[in-house]
């Protein structure tokens, strides 16, 4: 009996060491892993409206912004997911009467912005945009798309743009 519980028990500690080593590798084909998730997303306003406060050299859109809800979620093989909802202009001056509480623009991108290293070593900002995705007129949108992500991409933001070269209207942060 003895020998059968040794032999047990060196089975389970050999199965015990197993265990970082096969949990380390991941199969073939399996889900990517997510470098960035965000619940909150932030309307352009104040000083970051129009081109004077750049951020990672993306403008403000012309006018503020209001947004319901912003989530999403990049993953490291560039699939980003975005869903924007109430995403349309203030209801306040210098916004006109007319526009306030809607989305005039028919088409939102998403822009990564990654901070990485060029190829001569120094910092850099590296941005990426998706094609344009529908918008309502209530400022709702869904962007499923992939992106190429520079390598590596440090600290992404994400921007819901206004499909042509109009500015950001929201970006992840809150």
């Amino acid at each position: 009996m003895s020998k059968i519980r040794w032999l047990l028990a060196a089975l389970g500690v050999a199965l015990v060491s197993l265990a970082p080593v096969l949990g380390a590798s991941a199969p073939a084909g399996a889900d990517p892993g997510t470098i960035l998730k965000f619940t909150t997303m932030t309307p352009v306003t104040g000083p970051y409206v129009g081109a004077a406060n750049p951020i990672r050299t993306v403008p403000g859109g012309g006018l503020p912004w209001i947004i319901t809800a912003g989530n999403g979620a990049l993953k490291s093989d560039g699939h980003l997911i975005v869903h924007v909802r109430g995403l349309v202009l203030a209801d306040q001056a210098p916004v006109p009467p007319a526009l306030q509480g809607t989305n005039p623009v028919p088409d939102f991108e998403a822009i990564v912005s990654c901070q990485t290293i060029s190829a001569t070593g120094a910092a850099s900002i590296t941005n990426v945009s998706t094609a344009p995705f529908p918008a309502s007129t209530a400022g709702n949108s869904d962007i499923n798309a992939t992106v190429r992500l520079p390598h590596p991409c440090i600290a992404p933001i994400v921007f819901v743009f206004g499909a042509p070269n109009v500015g950001w209207f929201a970006a992840t942060g809150g």
